[in-house]
């Protein structure tokens, strides 16, 4: 009888120590949108790219992300890329794409400097990315005139607001998704050709395996007779 009291009162003061972790976690739950990017897209992984390099390179870098290596993975002629893309004082192909603000002056302007987004994606996750892009709007009392629904008292200034002005919700939805596949493909270049390659190994795969199980099947029927 004793035992069954001790038990029933630890179960009762585990559940009221774990109840404020619970409420806490819902508090601060947001549910993410669906970024449905399309990796293999290319003409996406161009839009997002001119996307990226029109609006959000004034502050942030991809210092892992080349413009070589961007030409040749969406097949953007060089010398399109180096006339419309590279700029900010990158003036080669094999440069890394640069911020155009100093770190030290960001981070004097808006409070901390503005992080570099090359794995930002890998990172968060394509859906977090999309959601974020998605959840800016207009705050008075925010010292940008913008808050974020997913991350609360941003620093960062809503740069994608005449953007989103300009077009439909439907257009900046669609603009949102080829930013946030850009840069998905940003931070794993691989990945399409890992994703297309993938499916050539398992193909070699099944067929090793089907002839591995007919041999196997060989050598049992040579041992029984």
């Amino acid at each position: 009888m004793d035992r069954e009291i001790f038990v029933k009162l630890w179960l009762a003061t585990a559940a009221i120590s774990l109840f404020p972790l619970c409420s806490i976690a819902s508090s601060n739950s947001q549910e993410l949108l669906q970024s449905n990017i399309d990796i293999h897209n290319k003409a996406s992984l161009r839009r997002g790219a001119r996307l990226y390099m029109n609006h959000c390179a004034a502050c942030h870098s991809a210092k892992f992300m080349r413009y070589e290596r961007l030409s040749k993975d969406l097949e953007i002629p060089p010398e399109i890329v180096m006339s419309d893309l590279v700029r900010f004082g990158a003036t080669r192909l094999s440069d890394a794409i640069p911020a155009a603000i100093d770190p030290k002056v960001g981070e004097k302007a808006f409070g901390i400097a503005p992080p570099d987004l090359t794995l930002e994606a890998k990172y968060r996750g394509t859906d977090w990315v999309y959601s974020y892009l998605l959840g800016f709007y207009k705050d008075s009392n925010a010292p940008t005139g913008y808050n974020n629904h997913l991350m609360a008292n941003v620093a960062m200034p809503w740069v994608l607001a005449s953007l989103q002005e300009a077009t439909s919700e439907a257009e900046f939805k669609d603009q949102m998704r080829d930013l946030t596949n850009f840069m998905a493909y940003m931070s794993e270049p691989i990945r399409p050709f890992r994703e297309n390659f993938g499916k050539y190994v398992l193909g070699f795969l099944m067929v090793l395996l089907v002839s591995v199980r007919l041999l196997k099947n060989e050598y049992w029927r040579s041992l029984n007779e």
